[in-house]
């Protein structure tokens, strides 16, 4: 439980989430003496409940940030397999060229010069 020797803002986020739940239907005189009792301040518990509740708000908005990231990725991706193909069609038609050069100079020998 919370409040066992370790100060306030060495506590877990669980113990920290676990104070909200416990004082979220505490009136304010309820919430004092709750703190009182556990060593804590009402603000802390408040600026608890505030992170609390912007954590799901931020989890929406790194949803929404990996979507746009995944598609600019796969963009990326589709433009890189796109020119990888263009590059390994032209080295396979230089590799034929440089086959061809040496099967002819086999066959009619070296060019002289002139």
């Amino acid at each position: 439980m919370p409040g066992t020797g370790n100060k306030p803002d060495k506590w877990s986020s669980e113990e920290k989430f676990a104070v909200v739940l416990e004082t979220a239907t505490l009136n304010e005189s309820e919430l004092s003496e709750y703190c009182r009792k556990k060593g804590l301040y009402p603000e802390q518990v408040t600026e608890w409940k505030t992170a609390c509740l912007k954590a799901n708000s931020s989890s929406v908005d790194h949803r929404k940030t990996l979507s746009e990231d995944r598609k600019r990725d796969k963009k990326a991706i589709k433009n890189l397999t796109k020119e990888l193909k263009r590059k390994d069609k032209a080295l396979a038609e230089t590799a034929a060229l440089l086959v061809l050069r040496k099967k002819a100079q086999a066959i009619w020998g070296d060019p002289e010069d002139d």
